[in-house]
């Protein structure tokens, strides 16, 4: 990452970007703040009502753009792969119209996210230059998530 001393608002920032330890491992660290976002959703965004899911999402988004804008500055570059909580705001987006998900449910809707993130269609990938630094970092995983999302119901209708 980077080896000079951070203060604690840019120590934080780095650890909010990075889901503490999930954006930090060597391989696949998209992966791995997805996983964490999927482990984390029957616990933290799945139990509350709609309107608040909605509520964490935009402050998660928001606060995610930041940080996101702010370890490329410490980076020194653009979207780096240690940034992954935007992979939680895109799984929680595909999660975001559900009422609750079986565990196999949540599974699918992790491996939906993880294909629409990495092929990046029309406008995921078109959408990482919208914006301005950390927006565009979090925006195409939104897109991402809602391509997903719109395939996990239809698994779920099947299944039912």
């Amino acid at each position: 990452m980077t080896t000079r001393h951070l203060s604690m608002t840019d120590t934080l920032l780095m650890n909010i970007a990075t889901l503490w330890i999930a954006g930090r491992g060597p391989k696949a660290p998209g992966t791995w703040g997805s996983l964490a976002a999927m482990l984390l959703a029957p616990f933290a965004f799945l139990p509350l009502p709609l309107p608040y899911r909605i509520m964490m999402l935009a402050v998660v988004f928001v606060l995610g753009s930041l940080a996101a804008a702010r370890v490329e500055v410490i980076m020194g570059q653009k979207d780096p792969g240690c940034v992954v909580i935007d992979e939680l705001v895109g799984l929680w987006v595909c999660y975001l119209f559900f009422p609750w998900l079986s565990p196999l449910l949540l599974a699918i809707g992790f491996v939906l996210f993880r294909i629409f993130d990495i092929a990046k269609p029309w406008p995921v990938r078109a959408s990482e230059t919208w914006l301005p630094g950390g927006w565009s970092v979090m925006l195409d995983d939104v897109f991402a998530g809602g391509y997903a999302g719109a395939c996990l119901w239809l698994v779920w209708f099947v299944l039912q």
